[in-house]
């Protein structure tokens, strides 16, 4: 894994991979699919061939950007059931890029350690009202959309079959793993204050940590037009 204190040319020539709007397109769907994605899901999801669906997947992941694996159609198996389906999902490597070199994940150590060393309190009330106050920002930005407040904060919002928001990704996992407890805090405040400010504020966000998402996870009481999964 890169920092932005040393930008290696892999994690130039992979992030170059996103210049391409067709293999953007792709990533973006792959990326915020609840289950491993198929060559021909994703070929439908952008309206393209197959064919060419399968050169920017495999670009993609030759990139290191998504991660493959191979899996039978269910009810398949033994001799005669063809070859398994290649599939693809978001790689958990993470690339970060700054030129000219910057360094704000120190940053966010060294107040995060604030907070952690603050015996009052009063850093941490503060920090928690800042993140409400930019989780209100990103839900005004977006006119009040829930789900598209919590993507700009690079939560990747995915809709569950019982009304549940669950949040795929942390912004903040690189500094969570040192220091779950306030980052945890933090990122439930933000989703707060996104709730506060959009138009679902009957939403509820609740800490529910588990594998592969975010420590929040929003439950909708009456979901709205706006609270369905992206296309």
């Amino acid at each position: 894994m890169s920092t932005p204190r040393s930008v290696s040319p892999a994690v130039l020539a992979a992030l170059s991979n996103l210049d391409d709007p067709l293999r953007r397109r792709l990533y973006e769907y792959v990326s915020e699919s609840d289950a491993p994605v198929s060559r021909e899901q994703a070929a439908a999801a952008v309206d393209v061939g197959r064919t060419l669906a399968a050169y920017h997947l495999d670009k993609l992941a030759d990139a290191e950007l998504l991660t493959v694996s191979y899996q039978r159609p269910a009810g398949r198996g033994g001799p005669g059931a063809g070859r398994p389906a290649k599939l693809y999902t978001r790689a958990a490597t993470e690339l970060s890029v700054s030129v000219p070199p910057r360094d704000y994940e120190l940053l966010a150590r060294l107040l995060v350690s604030s907070v952690e060393q603050d015996a009052s309190g009063a850093v941490r009330a503060a920090v928690n009202e800042a993140a409400v106050d930019a989780g209100k920002r990103a839900a005004a930005a977006t006119g009040g959309d829930l789900l598209e407040a919590l993507r700009s904060c690079g939560y990747l919002p995915q809709v569950v079959a019982d009304g549940r928001v669950d949040l795929r990704n942390c912004p903040f996992h690189r500094v969570a793993r040192d220091h779950l407890d306030v980052v945890c805090g933090l990122n439930l405040r933000l989703v707060e204050g996104a709730i506060a400010g959009s138009t679902q504020r009957d939403a509820r966000a609740e800490l529910a940590p588990g594998p592969g998402r975010c420590c929040v996870v929003v439950h909708h009481a009456a979901p709205g037009p706006e609270i369905s999964a992206r296309p």
